[in-house]
């Protein structure tokens, strides 16, 4: 299969959304440039997900195309703007992505420990004075993307439910990027708190990017609806049912642990109701 360089990819990507260009959306194309979540480095991104890409290349038949944008904004622009069949977003990042383009259609949750759901979490540095949430009042608290879920959303859902904090005045918000960098910056001290996906956490601890001595729980979330995948609602009905099924009978674990996951459900867009009524609560715009 054709190799492009990730680098190339973004930028083609990206200067076309910004561009305006349209390409035409076929119903059966004979390439499917699928967007990966960006919660840590394009670079790792890609190379991690190689086993998925030739998994997808040999049940499909078609060639596949792996894409890292730079943030989930730009992930949901390309999508709007035709750049992508398919894409594995965040339960917001989609929500915001639905409230604006009508042809996107979630087909498959990932499944981790038998469920279709995760946490968000909050941590401090393992020596902060700060075990209660509402001492957070007057912090510097790291978020990761405006349109992440666990790393944004649910923290801040967190912070006012817990602790009576206002997001717009009771703490800083310190936006990070990705999820590791959130986690990178409160071991390191670097703010007060930070928040992001429980899951990811635990990956960055077992692989010795985190190191758990360094930092400690102030709360976890109630459960969230898993990251789902999308695909365009107007691919071929055929299409549709063979990439449902290659998900749904994805079992070889080192394709699914690159993407955290334990095998894949069936999902709708009913199940992100949730992340609709915590987005209205916090007064957070989802772009319609």
């Amino acid at each position: 299969m054709k190799t492009i360089g990730t680098s190339l990819i973004l930028a083609i990507v990206l200067s076309m959304v910004m561009a305006g260009t349209v390409w035409s959306a076929k119903p059966d194309p004979d390439t499917l440039r699928i967007a990966l979540l960006p919660d840590e480095s394009p670079e790792t991104v890609i190379e991690v997900n190689k086993p998925f890409k030739a998994y997808l290349e040999k049940k499909l038949n078609k060639e596949i195309e792996l894409i890292v944008t730079t943030d989930y904004s730009s992930m949901i622009e390309a999508f709007r703007h035709g750049k992508l069949e398919m894409a594995y977003f965040g339960p917001l990042s989609y929500v915001m992505l639905q409230s604006r383009h009508d042809n996107v259609e979630p087909f498959a949750a990932k499944m981790k420990d038998g469920k279709t759901s995760y946490n968000s979490i909050l941590i401090v540095p393992s020596d902060s004075p700060v075990h209660f949430i509402w001492q957070l009042a007057g912090k510097d608290v790291g978020f990761g993307d405006p349109a992440s879920t666990s790393s944004h959303l649910i923290p801040k859902q967190m912070l006012a439910k817990y602790g009576d904090l206002d997001p717009s005045n009771d703490f800083q918000t310190r936006h990070l990027g990705a999820h590791d960098a959130v986690a990178m910056a409160v071991m390191n001290k670097k703010v007060d708190a930070g928040g992001l996906s429980l899951p990811i956490l635990k990956n960055l601890t077992k692989r010795g990017v985190v190191d758990p001595t360094k930092i400690r729980q102030v709360q976890i979330s109630s459960p969230i609806p898993e990251y789902p995948f999308v695909y365009r609602k107007d691919l071929k009905t055929g299409l549709k049912k063979d990439i449902r099924q290659a998900f749904f009978n994805l079992e070889e674990e080192e394709i699914l642990k690159p993407l955290r996951a334990e095998g894949f459900a069936p999902i709708d867009d009913s199940a992100y109701d949730i992340i609709r009524e915590t987005a209205t609560i916090l007064n957070m715009s989802l772009g319609n």
